[in-house]
């Protein structure tokens, strides 16, 4: 068996870790990463670095290497490889699934400010506060360049390139984040107002809390559409039952942990029936 999972995340590292943990041997696990981080964490199994070349490249490169599986585990901000994905596994016949971590979600005491886009979120700024927390990455920093007259603070994995506000202190990290490190940022640099994407998650979210303590509105921007009608997983072990599951052409056998994988293409899974043992 051949699964193809669409990475980047900490959720698609997981889910490589389980399934080469899970499946039996002689299956393949191929986790394919953008290559807009300098230096990721590599998942476990074989990795592809770079893109396909569109919906079209991608749904060549699921038949040509005989790709069971399609799992989208992207960044819930990662809109164009989402649709291109729900494209090329439609054009090949192969069973997609998106794992995508659940959204945050205001609690008492939070003061959110919901917006559609980063240019939203730049629009919004100027009357909730001077000296900002932007924790949106590095790309899209052009949105906020024309702020003069705010601060920020901009938190990612790499050092962002211009067009960037022009006074920027940039801080290179990489979560996950602790509670109290996220106090002691909104302390020390004075800071009265954050902004971040609705990534969901654990890793990221004790600034949420940080910022509720601080009494500071968050500018959340909300996520972009997603392909209709698609199998959703909140979590890899979500996806790991997925993808054992009987209703669309997986039967369980004996594999390393008890348990292993085999597909027909009967229900669609691309190429012709096949054993992973």
């Amino acid at each position: 068996m051949h699964v193809l999972i669409l990475g980047g995340t900490t959720e698609a590292r997981r889910l490589a870790e389980l399934l080469v943990a899970e499946l039996p041997a002689g299956s393949r696990v191929t986790s394919s990463l953008a290559g807009r981080v300098a230096r990721p964490k590599l998942p476990p199994g074989e990795v592809r670095v770079g893109g396909f070349g569109g919906a079209e490249g991608l749904a060549d490169w699921l038949r040509s290497h005989r790709v069971h599986a399609l799992i989208d585990a992207t960044h819930p901000f990662a809109g164009t490889i989402t649709f291109n994905a729900a494209a090329a596994a439609a054009a090949a016949h192969v069973p997609l699934l998106m794992l995508r971590r659940p959204g945050w979600v205001p609690g008492a005491g939070d003061d959110w400010h919901p917006v559609g886009s980063l240019a939203e979120a730049a629009e919004a700024l100027p009357a909730l506060g001077r000296r900002v927390f932007l924790t949106t990455g590095r790309m899209g920093l052009a949105a906020f360049a024309g702020l003069d007259g705010l601060w920020f603070l901009m938190r990612s994995v790499d050092a962002p390139e211009p067009p960037y506000p022009a006074r920027m202190e940039t801080l290179l990290d990489r979560g996950p984040f602790t509670l109290e490190g996220e106090r002691e940022l909104i302390r020390r640099h004075r800071v009265d107002v954050l902004v971040t994407k609705d990534s969901g998650g654990a890793a990221t979210a004790p600034k949420l809390t940080a910022a509720r303590e601080a009494g500071i509105p968050v500018v959340v921007v909300r996520r972009p559409p997603v392909p209709e009608g698609g199998a959703v997983a909140g979590t890899p072990e979500e996806a790991l039952a997925w993808l054992t599951d009987q209703s669309w052409g997986c039967l369980v056998d004996q594999g390393r942990s008890g348990r292993g994988v085999w597909c027909g293409a009967s229900q669609g899974a691309g190429g012709p029936s096949s054993r992973s043992d």
